[in-house]
């Protein structure tokens, strides 16, 4: 009867692929569940830049608007602003032709608004969600930012153009 002893590191070896067979079912089941977690964490983050972008954009072009009387640079502004968001679908479809900019005054010129629209496609699982609470077509989801504010506050007397024969 022959006895054979294997040496230490190959008893070794023999140990780790016996576990690995383990490891490779629990990584089956691991990493399509932490993948899923992942997208759920990066689609808000990607709707929220791209909102806080609109916004913020739609805020700087009310001030464009107390200085310029022109609304087409304050549009022409905005949509230069815009590029800060990236073109995936994740963020915005649609390049710059997408981007759906309305500026305005009210109120005698004194109360500016300024809305911005645009649309996102969001991942699979994410749109029926988003949808369920935005508005949807065909496009993708609809983003809508609208900031009103007093450009000129009521005190101020004059216009524009009285200002600017003052300080000349």
């Amino acid at each position: 009867m022959c006895f054979c002893k294997t040496s230490a590191p190959f008893e070794l070896v023999r140990r780790l692929c016996a576990e690995r067979g383990q490891s490779t079912v629990e990584a089956a089941v691991l990493l399509p569940t932490l993948m899923l977690l992942l997208a759920m964490l990066v689609q808000p983050v990607c709707l929220g830049y791209t909102r806080t972008i609109m916004a913020h954009v739609a805020a700087e072009t009310l001030r464009v608007m107390a200085t310029s009387p022109d609304e087409a640079n304050a549009r022409n502004y905005a949509l230069r602003r815009l590029r800060a968001v990236p073109e995936a679908s994740l963020f915005h479809v649609g390049a710059d032709r997408d981007w759906q900019v309305r500026v305005g005054r009210e109120d005698e010129g004194r109360v500016a608004v300024a809305t911005i629209v645009g649309h996102v496609r969001p991942l699979p699982f994410f749109g029926t969600l988003v949808a369920a609470f935005g508005e949807r077509d065909g496009q993708g989801v609809v983003l809508r930012v609208q900031v009103r504010g007093n450009v000129r506050p009521a005190w101020v007397g004059g216009d524009y153009g009285e200002w600017q024969e003052m300080w000349n």
